[in-house]
């Protein structure tokens, strides 16, 4: 009973943490998840704690699930809060870094993989599948503000829309490694692998998930008015959005991430400038932060008292360092090569491309599936680059983002211009 009432103490400690630790933190160059990692860290220490050995390798479906749950909550509040309209045209900086800059760091790192770590084709496409995606929960300090703030900058636009997709298109890789660990690539369909894994659960992902929302979005806003349902108020519809989509998606062999992405899209763009919409991603984004701040006090217990590292070698060291400071940076810069976007703003856009818990969820994803070499070298190498680029771009991005915003003229907090310049559209 002790311990019981410590854990519950402990929770309540953690939930008025989420909330006031964002405002104590705006001014400084620190991130609520370094200090989640951090609370984490110290608490491996605690003696009634110490015993636990809590590696993600020994609770794969606990890890899976978990991870799955926040990436999916944060998929609806990124697609909840971005104004602008789909397109060609609009989105082409988020084409070009899910097109060119994604599959170049994919092939990249699993080339390095390979040879800096020796590992097989399968272990090494697992691994730079899984670090390949930007992440959507670990990615909120860089992306667009509330719904309806209107003005999006190109930068925050970008890295909002990237995130929101490619931990979706990340899936065929990941399922291409775990079809590899069988037959090799021998045994492999690439014909079945493009046709299945590529566009029939991609495509089923994106227009199933845009049917559910668009038919949810007429539900909630276009009833007649005595039974207009977004007259409830209530933000929490948007955890029933996201479970249903998910749901629905994945029930037919769908890609649950890209549904749950396009139904909030979907859904936003049934009534594009109800106030409802901020009430929906309010709670969205609550319900994240809180899973997100639980998930990683974890990640901070498995650093320093479950072992998560002990696997690390020189040579895994240096793979997450080229991996988060040459890889990503290149390839996001190549990708966005003649787009016209200034310097400075294609270098932030290259540079936060950051690792969190999507990462760790594609590694629970494809052990828990398949039989990989080298288990507690990939944990431990997938730890470490999540570790970093939580401590680099949680330190970096308010001083960078401050200071291109007061050159540009943007609101610091929101990154929404201050007078009223027309938005550059792509």
């Amino acid at each position: 009973m002790e311990t019981y009432v410590l854990v519950v103490a402990g929770f309540g400690a953690l939930v008025l943490l989420t909330a006031w630790l964002p405002m104590v933190l705006r001014a400084l160059p620190l991130s609520l998840p370094i200090c989640c990692v951090g609370v984490g860290a110290v608490l491996a220490f605690v003696p009634f704690l110490a015993g636990l050995t809590p590696h993600p390798g020994e609770h794969l479906k606990l890890v899976e699930h978990a991870t799955e749950a926040v990436v999916v909550i944060s998929l609806m509040g990124a697609g909840l809060k971005i104004d602008r309209l789909i397109g060609w045209e609009r989105w082409a900086t988020t084409w070009r870094l899910l097109g060119f800059a994604m599959p170049l760091t994919i092939i990249t790192l699993a080339a390095l993989a390979s040879a800096l770590l020796g590992l097989g084709i399968a272990s090494a496409l697992l691994i730079a599948a899984s670090l390949a995606p930007t992440d959507p929960v670990l990615a909120s300090d860089v992306q667009v503000g509330h719904p309806s703030e209107g003005k999006e900058d190109e930068m925050r636009f970008a890295l909002t829309s990237e995130a929101g997709l490619n931990d979706g298109l990340a899936f065929p890789f990941v399922n291409l490694a775990i079809a590899l660990t069988s037959g090799g690539v021998a045994g492999l369909s690439l014909s079945h692998w493009i046709a299945i894994d590529v566009l029939w659960k991609v495509a089923v992902g994106a227009i199933l998930g845009a049917l559910v929302g668009r038919g949810l979005g007429w539900l909630t806003f276009h009833l007649p008015n005595v039974s207009k349902l977004s007259r409830t108020g209530d933000g929490f519809v948007a955890l029933g959005v996201t479970c249903l989509a998910y749901g629905i998606v994945q029930a037919v062999d769908g890609y649950g991430f890209v549904g749950v992405f396009a139904a909030a899209l979907a859904l936003r763009s049934s009534s594009r400038g109800h106030d409802y919409h901020r009430k929906m991603h309010d709670y969205a984004e609550e319900l994240e932060r809180l899973l997100m701040m639980v998930l990683l006090v974890g990640f901070g217990f498995a650093l320093s008292g479950g072992g998560l590292l002990a696997g690390l070698t020189w040579p895994a060291a240096a793979f997450v360092a080229l991996a988060l400071l040459i890889v990503r940076p290149l390839s996001g810069w190549i990708g966005l090569a003649g787009s016209g976007l200034p310097t400075d703003e294609k270098a932030v856009i290259a540079f936060f491309g950051i690792r969190g818990l999507g990462t760790v969820y594609y590694l629970a994803y494809a052990f828990g599936h398949a039989p990989f070499e080298a288990p507690d070298l990939l944990w431990a190498t997938v730890g470490l680059a999540v570790l970093v680029s939580i401590v680099m771009h949680g330190i970096t991005v308010t001083p960078i983002l401050r200071f291109l915003d007061h050159r540009s003229g943007r609101d610091t907090e929101s990154g929404q211009l201050e007078i009223p310049l027309e938005p550059r559209i792509l």
